[in-house]
């Protein structure tokens, strides 16, 4: 049984070892991520990962397609991933002594065509961030690319006040609901 991993994200690969998963091939999904007019952050994030691996699966017969997606969401606001300094630093300003949602979905296409879907939410809040700690932290360029402009599995976590759901979840990929999926489709978990 092929496991395809439809992204990338050097993170996803290494928290797929985590449970002692290795895909054996790397097929990034390229496709158009701009959030739908009024699109809630949960729904986007569904749709995400279910584009992401159709696409894939449509490349990749006979085979299991993983794909994902995270959206850091301020309310109904979705987080753009962080492209420039600037935009990191608007994206920590608001995050700054707030509370948040990260959302991470996940989609499991099998070699029928069956889909399975989960989501996984977590809560995080910064505590009150400083002029400095904000430059600080883009000074590292762990920003780069990252959803709402930081990166919890450096240095940012020394920033942040409480967190309430699934670390591997706010890091790209949620490893509880990851292996269900696995599981449920019968790819061999030990």
């Amino acid at each position: 049984m092929r496991l395809i991993l439809a992204s990338a994200s050097p993170r996803r690969r290494d928290l797929l070892a985590q449970i002692g998963v290795s895909p054996d091939a790397i097929d990034p999904a390229a496709l158009d991520e701009t959030p739908g007019r009024g699109e809630l952050p949960a729904v986007y994030s569904r749709r995400m990962a279910a584009e992401k691996a159709a696409l894939v699966a449509a490349r990749q017969p006979d085979a299991l397609v993983l794909a994902a997606d995270t959206v850091v969401a301020v309310g109904r606001r979705i987080l753009p991933k962080a492209e420039s300094e600037a935009e990191a630093r608007r994206c920590l300003t608001l995050l700054s002594g707030r509370r948040h949602r990260v959302l991470s979905a996940v989609t499991l296409i099998d070699a029928s065509g069956a889909a399975r879907h989960r989501l996984s939410t977590s809560i995080v809040t910064f505590k009150r961030l400083s002029d400095a700690e904000i430059a600080g932290y883009l000074a590292g360029g762990e920003w780069e690319g990252k959803a709402g402009g930081y990166a919890i599995q450096g240095s940012a976590a020394a920033l942040i006040r409480f967190m309430s759901g699934s670390p591997s979840g706010v890091i790209g990929l949620p490893l509880f609901e990851t292996r269900a999926l696995l599981i449920a489709a019968g790819y061999p978990i030990g």
